[in-house]
């Protein structure tokens, strides 16, 4: 079992949940985080100021899939996310050694 981890724009969130239910996997967890990569962030004007904002405001989706998944939902984050500028995020895969449903204590694969 693999963890997929996106860091993406706040603005593609929703093309890409849809994007992932077409590809069957509807379940994942969303939180709204602040951040930068490279960039340090963008530079604003407001009123003729300048003023830098360091941390912009991002999205971060996780979803815990099966090994042989991984692939096509990696590939649905990508496709749907990109729009090919500065800050389109970041996606992290990651091993998860256990998952236990809560509710009937299945274990496993049989818990996703």
């Amino acid at each position: 079992m693999k963890k997929i981890e996106a860091i993406l724009r706040q603005e593609k969130l929703d093309d890409v949940r849809h994007a992932l239910e077409k590809v069957g996997f509807p379940g994942l967890n969303i939180t709204e985080v602040e951040g930068h990569g490279k960039q340090k962030g963008i530079v604003q004007q407001w009123r003729g100021e300048q003023y830098r904002v360091e941390l912009l405001p991002k999205v971060r989706l996780e979803i815990v899939v099966s090994d042989k998944d991984v692939k096509k939902i990696v590939q649905a984050i990508q496709d749907t996310a990109k729009t090919g500028g500065v800050g389109d995020g970041k996606i992290f895969v990651s091993p998860v050694e256990e998952v236990v449903r809560i509710r009937t204590g299945e274990t496993g694969e049989a818990a996703l």
